[in-house]
């Protein structure tokens, strides 16, 4: 939704781009055939700048504490209760950034940093904590049948006997929305190990930007008709993907944690790339476009332009998000 520096379209008229984007978005689906994998089974590795630098160390250290935690398993977590955010403080008075209630820290809490204190508001303590519980309860459930990490999740959502009682992930609605979650998450923070499906809605999605090309910017702009139809970067993407029928966060470094990312040279249509001054924090982003092929994006770029096309390789480029339907979905309210 903020803005970044504008650049230098290099089409001369909207026409000619107009056909340039309906190869591109026939062409998805000719790519779509040939391209195969997703994130890696037990990859570790944390995707650039999805963790803020201030933590990373912290969560790729602590995230490989045993075997059914992982350091992108452990930030889906952390982003899930606080948005990364060390000050949050829930209405039912969970503390910090692993959002600790008061008789769990207190039992739970850990001297990470090991100054003598633990406090629920220091990440430094926090993480190491929440890592710490979670080996904690894959320990209480490691002889239940089952997928190990889903019941160390379903034990930290409705405990370790209702897990050791249901002889895996109870049936209870909200554990397993749970574990479906982090478990999804987890993939738009781990560092993909090999090539990334290609999104079935990439077209659907281009084809809505390209007919918003030429609309004047509006900071705020959702399309709706008291705005004039207009957009801001992440309005624009957000009304392209809800055609498409995938619901995206408003704000594009929510945006950002909706699928795997893709490497630059791996870009297809439909994938959102975004820009950022901070390229260590995927929380600094400040805005984004969708990518139609050729080192090239529609976006919405700032007051007084208008929808275009514009090159994505620029100082500012931070990286790229293939949008899912699970991964939209699996992102919180509000962080």
């Amino acid at each position: 939704m903020t803005v970044r520096k504008a650049w230098i379209v290099a089409f001369a008229v909207v026409g000619s781009g107009v056909s340039f984007v309906l190869l591109l978005v026939v062409g998805v689906y000719v790519v779509a055939g040939n391209v195969a994998g997703g994130v890696g089974a037990g990859s570790v590795g944390l995707a650039r700048g999805a963790v803020p630098a201030a933590y990373q160390t912290l969560v790729q250290r602590w995230g490989n504490l045993c075997s059914a935690l992982n350091p992108a398993l452990l930030a889906a977590q952390l982003y899930q209760e606080s948005g990364f955010n060390p000050k949050a403080r829930s209405p039912a008075a969970a503390e910090g950034i692993a959002q600790f209630i008061p008789g769990t820290w207190a039992t739970h809490g850990v001297d990470g940093n090991g100054d003598g204190k633990r406090d629920v508001w220091d990440p430094n303590d926090a993480i190491p904590s929440a890592a710490s519980y979670d080996c904690e309860l894959a320990k209480y459930v490691k002889t239940v049948p089952g997928n190990p990490t889903d019941n160390m999740l379903a034990a930290y959502n409705a405990g370790a006997d209702a897990v050791i009682r249901y002889g895996g992930v109870p049936p209870y609605a909200e554990t397993r929305n749970y574990v479906k979650t982090i478990t999804t998450l987890e993939k738009s923070f781990a560092a993909p190990v090999t090539r990334v499906d290609p999104s079935k809605q990439a077209a659907v999605a281009i084809s809505f930007a390209q007919s918003k090309l030429g609309t004047p910017y509006l900071w705020g702009g959702e399309g709706t008709a008291a705005q004039g139809g207009r957009f801001d970067c992440s309005g624009l993407t957000q009304a392209a993907y809800e055609t498409a029928g995938i619901n995206l966060p408003r704000v594009a470094n929510d945006q950002y944690n909706a699928g795997p990312h893709p490497k630059r040279e791996e870009l297809l249509p439909g994938d959102l790339v975004f820009f950022s001054p901070d390229p260590t924090n995927s929380r600094a982003i400040r805005h984004v476009g969708i990518y139609v092929g050729g080192g090239y994006m529609i976006d919405a770029p700032r007051t007084g332009a208008v929808i275009r096309f514009d090159p994505i390789d620029t100082p500012l480029y931070f990286g790229a998000t293939r949008v899912t339907e699970d991964g939209a979905k699996a992102l919180p309210v509000s962080v």
